[in-house]
């Protein structure tokens, strides 16, 4: 199936003709094979052309909104491969036609790649915070040749092809008159330099990739999937470019008992019928050790108690904290499903006292819905 041509500009279906033209530009500036070194960029300039050409023109959007592409494949050239908007197209990419050069910047440095690694933390860890360290494999600049790719004792030579320009120039006859077209010379690659004699280390690329290790500070409060941006620890960039980031991704370990929910944490507990009826007090475990909560009398199964303070912190954007969430801890009632003899005689002495009648009660509400109404001051 073809490509949608909404998709295909990044525009959604209400999008105004502004909207539609600067996405095509952007996209335009990014992929027209006379300025991109992208594999795909003709296909790719092609199929965003292709798009415009519908989008651009009220009759052919209207007909392709309501019949997709079948409603525009007959037209006449359709697909055909001819440019829409031709003239804004050269006006982007060469200032004039007599000659000039495009508007084409030599290609510098390489910076390095980004990286990513997971780092497993506990539920605790993820609330208090920790300290980890990670192993990794990076790209780093080889320390036999200090990263120029050549042997030791030599020395990157000038590319006579492009003079050390990096740059070769193409000239191009077109019904405008000559275009100059600059594009990376096929002799060095870009760089302006030749390795004749190559590192042996490197086999002349200048860097190797090499496992390392660092320590990396995992904030209290952080959560499932966040993203820690370490600056400069990725791969390192080729000579004269920075390298790039490490972006260690957290994971945090599912607890036994507890669960989160924003910054409060959840916990159940289940208590039987006598504590419920005469009140109680329990050792509840927090992440801070364990607590005392009193039970009230008659406390009845899903009522929820709120602990001030034993949540996760609130973790602010710039990795800060401004205190901490709660504990929600919702209580259970459990039914005893095998009684003694004599817990049977004393549970029928007291049912002759409250007597039999069944009451229809509304529908109820799983834990979380009511963590929701509790929350929501239900």
């Amino acid at each position: 199936m073809p490509q949608d041509y909404y998709d295909l500009l990044g525009v959604s279906k209400s999008a105004s003709k502004d909207d539609i033209k600067k996405a095509f530009r952007q996209l335009a500036r990014q992929y027209h094979p006379d300025v991109s070194d992208h594999p795909e960029a003709e296909s790719r300039f092609k199929e965003i052309n292709e798009a415009y050409e519908v989008l651009s023109n009220d009759d052919k959007r209207a007909r392709y909104d309501r019949f997709g592409h079948a409603g525009v494949s007959g037209d006449p050239g359709f697909g055909s491969g001819g440019f829409a908007g031709f003239e804004e197209i050269f006006e982007e990419f060469f200032n004039n036609f007599g000659g000039r050069a495009a508007g084409r910047t030599r290609r510098g440095p390489k910076p390095g790649a980004d990286l990513r690694v997971k780092v497993t933390v506990s539920f605790e860890e993820a609330v208090f915070g920790t300290e980890r360290e990670i192993e990794y494999d990076r790209l780093e600049v080889c320390d036999r040749c200090d990263g120029n790719g050549a042997e030791p004792g030599t020395s990157p030579t000038t590319c006579s092809q492009c003079n050390g320009s990096g740059e070769v120039r193409q000239v191009q006859q077109t019904f405008l008159g000559s275009v100059v077209r600059m594009s990376p010379c096929p002799r060095c690659g870009g760089k302006g330099t030749i390795v004749e004699n190559r590192c042996k280390q490197c086999d002349g690329s200048g860097r190797l990739r090499r496992r390392t290790s660092l320590n990396v500070t995992i904030p209290p409060g952080v959560r499932e999937g966040l993203q820690i941006q370490v600056r400069g620890e990725g791969d390192a960039g080729e000579v004269g470019a920075p390298s790039g980031n490490l972006y260690v991704v957290v994971d945090v370990k599912e607890h036994e008992f507890f669960a989160r929910r924003d910054n409060d944490i959840l916990l159940e507990i289940p208590i039987n019928v006598v504590q419920a009826t005469l009140g109680d007090k329990i050792l509840i475990p927090t992440v801070d050790g364990n607590v005392e909560l009193v039970i009230p009398a008659g406390t009845q199964s899903g009522k929820i108690f709120r602990l001030r303070g034993r949540g996760f912190p609130r973790l602010r954007s710039d990795g800060t904290n401004s205190g901490r969430g709660d504990q929600l801890v919702h209580i259970r009632v459990d039914i005893p499903e095998k009684l003694t003899p004599g817990q049977r005689e004393l549970f029928e002495q007291l049912a002759q006292t409250m007597g039999g009648e069944v009451q229809p009660q509304p529908n109820g509400k799983g834990f979380v819905s009511r963590v929701r109404d509790f929350l929501a001051g239900e």
